[in-house]
């Protein structure tokens, strides 16, 4: 914990904390914040760099402040994938999901958030950093979530805000469709749907069911599986009505003109840039595979991650004896799980190879 001074008046409640952060450390395989490790290629890159020399002519003005070029290809792209029939008015762009997080809560939280733990970290500390109170839901001992038990805890404290994350991160496992329509249906609030890692599952989107049940809000995003982390670009899909409330709170011009171009552009190679989704999955099935044959457990996964344990030494030793061999994971505070991301073929087989290293070593 910092030592603040005792002149600066940080609040109370956030001196406790520290910084949220994935380590970001040198290694051969960096396996450790849920990337697609697979690069632009060529043509997408100089699309990009020319449609940013044009907009370069134009950074003495403002941005769009509403994004709507923006905002109308994310809904053509989302009707696209589930047969819907969103426009703009559905939908809000943001730096990063975590941006539109963070906008969810100072709209709507005036009463308390419920998720269920272990999920996203972010949620609880951008909860703290907003002040609104933050409830710990139960999984079970797998980590799966309970529905009727998720149901009677969203009906004893009926929060403003309910977070249902799917694929789940840290662990992986997905919320069928049916089952979050059986949620929404007992949900007086908003039910926040976190669908960062949608593309990797089989699963329907929970923007199929906005139309039925407007209190469904669902938030997506252009970090993982479209390999554009480095852009930072998260969108809601949502009722027109929780989108106006958005603009409320959001700062002006908060996402740049630069930024807004380069998502416009990768949107048109989104056949290109999700094209690797498939073999992530074969690859993250195969990893499995390799780590069961270790005698390893592994939490059945539909994202492009594994979290594992059933390794004899404590975690911190493990993720640094990887570290030390040029493999970095990640330790996700979950006593005895380490977690990986799945990389491309070297990267891959070096995490198998420097793990069965460490492993004997113990």
């Amino acid at each position: 914990m910092n030592q603040w001074p005792s002149w600066l008046p940080l609040r109370q409640n956030l001196q406790e904390l520290s910084p949220y952060g994935a380590p970001q450390l040198p290694a051969e395989a960096v396996m450790n914040t849920n990337e697609n490790p697979y690069p632009p290629s060529a043509a997408l890159a100089k699309a990009i760099a020319d449609r940013i020399s044009d907009v370069a002519l134009t950074l003495n003005r403002y941005p769009d402040r509403d994004a709507v070029v923006l905002r109308t290809k994310l809904a053509d792209f989302i009707n696209g994938l589930s047969k819907t029939r969103f426009t703009s008015s559905n939908v809000w762009a943001a730096n990063g999901s975590n941006e539109i997080i963070q906008s969810l809560f100072m709209a709507f939280g005036g009463g308390a958030a419920l998720g269920f733990t272990p999920s996203y970290s972010m949620h609880p500390l951008i909860a703290k950093v907003t002040q609104v109170q933050w409830l710990n839901g139960n999984r079970r001992e797998d980590f799966t979530l309970d529905i009727d038990s998720a149901i009677e805890q969203i009906q004893r404290d009926k929060p403003t805000l309910t977070f249902i994350t799917t694929p789940n991160n840290p662990t992986g496992s997905a919320v069928t469709i049916e089952e979050i329509e059986k949620i929404a249906k007992s949900t007086s609030g908003l039910l926040i749907v976190d669908e960062a890692y949608a593309e990797f599952s089989d699963e329907i989107s929970a923007v199929t069911l906005i139309e039925k049940y407007p209190h469904v809000v669902v938030i997506r995003t252009m970090s993982k599986a479209f390999a554009f982390a480095g852009v930072r670009l998260g969108y809601l899909i949502a009722d027109p009505a929780v989108i106006d409330a958005m603009f409320l709170v959001r700062l002006p011009y908060h996402l740049s003109a630069l930024t807004q171009a380069a998502a416009e552009v990768a949107l048109d190679f989104k056949n290109e840039l999700l094209g690797t989704v498939a073999q992530l999955r074969v690859d993250r099935d195969r990893v499995a595979a390799q780590l069961s044959e270790m005698g390893l457990t592994v939490i059945p996964s539909a994202s492009n991650f594994l979290l594992f344990t059933g390794f004899d030494m404590p975690s911190a030793q493990l993720w640094q004896a990887m570290l030390d061999r040029g493999v970095l994971i990640r330790d996700v505070g979950l006593l005895g799980y380490l977690r990986v991301t799945i990389g491309n073929e070297a990267e891959n087989t070096k995490f198998i190879s420097t793990l069965s290293v460490c492993l004997g070593e113990k």
